[in-house]
């Protein structure tokens, strides 16, 4: 039989292995993994069930409420009270101490109210609904977001993989490039200044692999927070930039058309305004009055010992019913003063909308513009790289032949690796101009 603490360290080490297996994600699997686990997107959430429960609150406070009260009292001296002697024979003018009462007693009622009328009960109602529909705007324009975040962190790791990948092929074909370089000087044919041209474009081409190793470290940890997950999560990424790239062009998304009043942006706003009205509303309802009704029902017990246990003891029995009505009067100015100010913030909410509208319409436009601008600029870059390669390449020809110097060539490969940097660079800007746009749109999230 084998040893069951051998048994049980396998079994730990397995499942520590199973645990930092790395996770497998496309974009989309990213965003749907997000919109579930990002801790803003659940919080939002929880936004929601909140926004449900006052609700529920604010509706079951004018429903019949019931409560019941238990009140236990044992004088440790009872109170005296002197009366005129001459009420048990005494002489007038003289007075006797008496104490009325028990010296325990014990008090149980139970009061049912119910609200009748009350004008800011009624605001409230409305009120409730409208945080509802606030809480449910909210989390949309969180998903909104989180989607743009994870697309963004996942582009910015493409990005820092493709970096990698190509800067080490630079290093490989410097590598070789300065080897050979340095035996044609160690053989007499070849200035010492080419090898020490080539070795600085190679140190300078390494310094950059270094950070960008760096940055590749960081850009992997600003995804695992964007998705929910903890920051030094092994991650591995299905997608590549040139394909979510190609996947992102769509000029026919340029002529989409969407109304402002449309947008997360807008009916936030609109929902401020709308809050801002029934504050209006709540102020003037403090004008009007309020009834409410109740009846109230118990018993009571007296001894001046601790008999109220016992079957004995006496019990007598009360009710009341009986309605409340409230009429304000008079608050020297101070109920218009508060209606008058909740005017002011409902009329600059009224503004808020109209400026909300305006700068969302600019919005859209920037954003069409910057996407456009993407595009454009990814196949300009698209160019510049092909023209930088062939460039490049005739320069290495060219000065392994000894027609141009270690400087052209120099200068051509600096060219190259910019030409490379910003062709990837474009390629991000193309998915993030694209998540922007639809963004500002209020896409839906499929």
């Amino acid at each position: 039989m084998k040893n069951p603490i051998k048994v049980l360290l396998l079994f730990s080490i397995t499942l520590s292995f199973a645990q930092e297996s790395p996770t497998n994600l496309s974009l989309d699997e990213a965003i749907d993994y997000a919109l579930k686990n990002n801790r803003q997107s659940m919080n939002a959430a929880r936004d929601i069930d909140a926004a449900k429960q006052q609700k529920w609150e604010t509706t079951a406070s004018g429903l019949p409420q019931i409560s019941a009260s238990v009140d236990y009292q044992n004088f440790l001296k009872q109170q005296v009270q002197v009366v005129p002697a001459e009420f048990f024979g005494g002489m007038p003018g003289e007075f006797e101490e008496v104490i009325f009462g028990t010296k325990q007693s014990v008090n149980a009622f139970a009061t049912l109210s119910q609200k009748i009328f009350d004008g800011s009960y009624l605001v409230g109602l409305q009120s409730a609904k409208v945080f509802l529909d606030i809480s449910k705007n909210a989390k949309t324009k969180t998903d909104l977001e989180v989607r743009k975040g994870v697309i963004d962190a996942y582009g910015n790791v493409l990005l820092a993989e493709e970096s990698v990948a190509i800067l080490k092929r630079n290093i490989t074909v410097l590598e070789k490039n300065l080897f050979e370089t340095t035996k044609i000087y160690e053989n007499g044919l070849e200035e010492e200044e080419s090898v020490e041209q080539l070795q600085i474009t190679l140190s300078g081409v390494q310094s950059s692999l270094n950070n960008t190793e760096r940055l590749r470290t960081l850009a992997y940890q600003m995804l695992n927070i964007t998705l929910g997950l903890e920051v030094d999560n092994n991650l591995v990424l299905t997608d590549n930039l040139k394909s979510l790239t190609t996947q992102n062009i769509s000029l026919n998304f340029l002529n989409t058309e969407t109304s402002p009043e449309n947008t997360i942006d807008y009916l936030i706003a609109q929902n401020d305004t709308e809050a801002k009205a029934l504050m209006v509303k709540l102020e003037q309802s403090k004008a009007l009055p309020t009834l409410n009704a109740f009846i109230n029902g118990g018993y009571s017990g007296f001894s001046d010992e601790f008999t109220f246990t016992e079957s004995s003891q006496p019990w007598f029995g009360s009710s009341l019913v009986g309605v409340n009505l409230s009429i304000p009067i008079f608050s020297s100015g101070m109920r218009s003063a508060s209606t008058q100010r909740a005017k002011i913030n409902f009329e600059k909410a009224k503004t808020d909308l109209i400026e909300t509208e305006q700068n969302i319409k600019f919005q859209i436009k920037a954003a069409k513009s910057d996407y456009q601008f993407a595009i454009e600029d990814y196949e300009n870059k698209q160019e510049n790289l092909e023209l930088a390669k062939r460039i490049e390449t005739k320069n290495q020809t060219k000065f392994f032949e000894g027609v141009s110097s270690s400087f052209e060539l120099r200068q051509a490969q600096t060219q190259l690796y910019a030409a490379q940097q910003e062709f990837l660079q474009a390629m991000l800007n193309v998915i993030n101009s694209k998540a922007q746009l639809e963004t500002v749109l209020n896409t839906p999230i499929n």
